[in-house]
């Protein structure tokens, strides 16, 4: 298998830790008992170290999306004063919304850590992939990514992935191991009792880390209110021109125009997930801070990736075919 063309961006922006983690709020007095949220931030700091200690080469994959600008957060808490101590990776697949690539490179350099940007682009160009007939480069992600995992020698590869999210996702181990081909089997996967995780793995092999596995959307927004973390300007509402399709509005993108039949409106919306702007649709909504989307998320009844991913629309086992071949 060849290495990816990959380029890096080294930030030689840096900042203090109080720049970037925030000041804890004290408890009631006499209250010692630790909230939900206080519980899942310990587990998540405990995976995440337990893995730097146990891996070699681990990474962080890096979009710039909510869940893995938390779990970059949770890092940095982590280490905290140190700094944190392995790189990001991040599979640019050219459709992404500018904002969030721009909110990535912000978020890299105010970290003070390195990131390196595979491009879908580079293997469309040589012809290592094609173009595929729907324009969805979504399932295109999983060569560039496997390649970067291989050219970086990376034994452990962090993710902001959540069992609520996808049938898929949910069968996964906070530890699941990829093998030799950085393909996943979901027949074989290793028990995790009382907290225990097994990186054992050959030369080849790698495993992938999901230290917010057990969080909900509304545990991560909660979060994110709770830890005053900055996100991406289109998770909150914002006027935007789209149109309907799949049941969902979409954006109007040189990469994702509308059709003849479809009626371009401006209306107020926003995104609960960030992916590529060709297969990632937005919500009507007025939520235009933290705590009206904590409120918003709170009512309702579809996950982010159910209400607004044509990708994972295709067939009930999309996602699991996807990362059986390799895909996050």
């Amino acid at each position: 298998m060849r290495a990816a063309p990959v380029n890096t961006i080294e930030s030689t922006v840096t900042t203090t830790v109080t720049d970037t983690i925030p000041t804890p709020v004290p408890s009631a007095a006499g209250d010692h008992r630790l909230s939900e949220l206080d519980v899942l931030e310990s587990e998540a700091i405990h995976i995440i170290r337990e893995v730097v200690a146990e891996f070699e080469r681990p990474v962080l994959l890096f979009s710039g999306g909510k869940d893995s600008v938390v779990v970059l957060h949770l890092a940095a808490k982590a280490f905290w004063p140190g700094k944190i101590p392995f790189s990001l990776l991040h599979v640019d697949t050219g459709h992404n919304f500018p904002e969030v690539l721009e909110f990535r490179d912000e978020t890299v350099a105010r970290h003070g850590v390195r990131l390196t940007v595979a491009r879908v682009e580079d293997y469309l160009a040589d012809g290592r992939l094609t173009e595929r007939a729907d324009g969805t480069r979504n399932p295109l992600q999983t060569l560039p990514l496997l390649d970067a995992i291989a050219a970086g020698r990376h034994d452990a590869v962090f993710g902001g992935a959540r069992r609520d999210e996808d049938k898929a996702r949910a069968k996964e181990r906070i530890l699941s191991l990829r093998d030799e081909f950085g393909q996943w089997d979901p027949r074989n996967q290793r028990p995790e009792l009382w907290n225990l995780y097994n990186g054992r793995h050959t030369v080849g092999q790698h495993v992938r880390a999901f230290p917010i596995s057990n969080w909900t959307e509304l545990n991560v927004w909660r979060y994110i209110e709770r830890e005053n973390i900055e996100l991406p300007p289109l998770y909150y509402a914002h006027e935007r021109e789209v149109y309907r399709r799949d049941n969902m509005w979409r954006a109007v993108s040189p990469v994702s125009p509308a059709r003849e039949d479809e009626t371009v409106e401006l209306r107020t919306v926003r995104y609960r997930t960030v992916g590529d702007m060709s297969c990632t649709g937005a919500v009507d909504s007025d939520a235009a801070s933290v705590a009206d989307v904590v409120r918003e998320v709170g009512v309702s009844t579809i996950t982010e990736r159910g209400a607004t991913r044509a990708d994972d629309r295709i067939s009930e086992a999309a996602m699991e075919d996807r990362k059986k071949e390799g895909y996050f």
